[in-house]
């Protein structure tokens, strides 16, 4: 199991102050999104890097830019961020992912399976395991058990109900077909 990840932990330490009381709930959203990943699709020493990354800035558009519609503000953290540490090559790769993790279909056959998987590791938390894509029920409730939700699933009910009273014809901006 992923328990520490360096990069990803740096990268929310950053971000902190912007997620405030959310910050330990996200933070365990990114471990199990990175968790759930890696049993679908293990990796390199640069994969878990790029994962890292794409983890940490998946969804804090949120908070940073204070939005629900998240994914271009998250896009452009993730960005800039691989700029400043001269990772530009890395750039699509993490960007699709971010950029795709909320769609609802698979992502066609000749997409670099990275963008998949994360897809996939983000429904399985953002399901509560329900849906779990092949991966074991028991990897599911030891990787919750290890990083328990600490109200990040309840955050995320509020913060859709706040879109759905004042954007009642767009609620769910960051959903993808």
């Amino acid at each position: 199991m992923l328990t520490t990840l360096p990069t990803l932990d740096a990268l929310l330490e950053t971000h902190a102050s912007r997620l405030g009381r959310d910050a330990t709930g996200y933070r365990h959203h990114a471990y199990r999104v990175a968790n759930f990943y890696w049993h679908l699709l293990p990796g390199n020493a640069e994969m878990l890097e790029k994962l890292s990354i794409a983890a940490a800035f998946h969804d804090l558009g949120i908070w940073t830019a204070h939005t629900f519609d998240y994914l271009p503000p998250s896009r452009a953290l993730a960005s800039e961020h691989l700029r400043a540490i001269g990772r530009v090559a890395w750039q699509q790769d993490v960007d699709a992912m971010i950029d795709h993790h909320h769609r609802i279909r698979h992502m066609p056959a000749d997409t670099h399976a990275s963008v998949e998987m994360f897809r996939r590791a983000d429904w399985i938390d953002v399901s509560n395991g329900v849906l779990r894509f092949g991966l074991d029920r028991k990897v599911v409730r030891e990787v919750r058990r290890m990083f328990p939700d600490a109200g990040f699933h309840r955050r995320l009910l509020q913060l859709t109900l706040q879109r759905l009273a004042r954007h009642p014809l767009s609620p769910l901006p960051m959903m993808r077909w």
